[in-house]
């Protein structure tokens, strides 16, 4: 289908979500890759991955940009040609990206029981607010979420999601928080929004210059 959602933040970060229909074949053939990303998706073995793959590319097209526009440093974070901030997400049948001025992350989870068996892998502190079992997965999404679009700004070997990343308490009816990022010496804070989408959650972040 075409394009899902659009979210125009401000007047410099723009958040687009594509609903992932199409067969391969559809997305394929209305989009040119690059050598690198050609290679790329010729080695994905599983065409959901291959279609999210493509669909982030028409997510690209619409805000202006192509294939050739888009590059990854060697740790694997993607960068636009005109140095605008740029972070990739899929998960299912959804795919997003979030382009700015301003250092952003993104992340989009579908909600599922199995986030409940791994919360002590990702939580700590947030254990403390997590009191209401009607919505608690969706509460344990919204902090993997943050987590995960906080990990793609720094991008940096050896961070933990629960011994360096602190989601503060939240309302989901808020769709707003802030984090905290402790790691090397450094803290780093974030504000992070967030909403949800047919049963998944969409959530970004953004590092709060200091």
């Amino acid at each position: 289908m075409p394009l899902f959602k659009s979210i125009q933040f401000n007047k410099t970060t723009q958040i687009l979500v594509w609903k992932i229909t199409e067969s391969y074949e559809e997305l394929f053939y209305t989009i040119v890759l690059n050598k690198s990303n050609s290679v790329r998706l010729d080695g994905m073995k599983s065409q959901l991955h291959q279609r999210a793959f493509l669909s982030v590319r028409k997510l690209l097209q619409l805000a202006g940009y192509s294939d050739f526009d888009l590059f990854y440093d060697e740790f694997g974070k993607p960068h636009l040609s005109d140095g605008k901030h740029v972070s990739i997400t899929h998960s299912h049948e959804f795919s997003a990206i979030i382009i700015s001025d301003e250092t952003v992350g993104i992340d989009i989870e579908l909600q599922r029981d199995k986030i409940i068996k791994i919360a002590d892998k990702f939580c700590d502190t947030e254990f403390q607010f997590l009191d209401n079992k009607k919505v608690y997965i969706r509460q344990l999404t919204v902090i993997w979420g943050a987590k995960e679009a906080i990990f793609k700004i720094r991008n940096e070997k050896g961070i933990s999601f629960k011994n360096h990343i602190k989601v503060n308490s939240f309302d989901l009816e808020n769709k707003e928080t802030n984090a905290e990022l402790h790691f090397d010496n450094l803290i780093k804070k974030f504000k992070i929004h967030f909403e949800e989408i047919e049963g998944f959650t969409l959530v970004y972040a953004f590092q709060e210059s200091i």
